[in-house]
């Protein structure tokens, strides 16, 4: 295959869109107690506040991050790459 058509080929896949999602933490509880959750409620994550984030790009974890924020709005600022090897 030549590479103009390999580029091509590339530029098509570069803008199709993947759902990227930040996962904070999770917890597990009865279903007694997510029926009782009300507006107010707290539900206590299993991860610590200094914990890494884990980044997913279609439900595949990606990237570890640390929680920023940007202006108005959250972002995350990525620490280590999945399979990457630590410095």
């Amino acid at each position: 295959m030549s590479n103009l058509m390999e580029e091509n080929t590339l530029d098509i896949v570069l803008d199709v869109k993947v759902k990227v999602t930040v996962q904070l933490g999770s917890a597990q509880l009865p279903m007694r107690d997510v029926l009782e959750l009300t507006a107010g409620s707290v539900v206590q994550l299993l991860q610590h506040a200094s914990d890494p984030v884990g980044l997913f790009v279609n439900d595949k974890l990606v990237a570890y991050g640390e929680v920023v924020v940007v202006e108005d709005n959250f972002g995350i600022k990525i620490t280590e790459l999945v399979g990457s090897a630590k410095p």
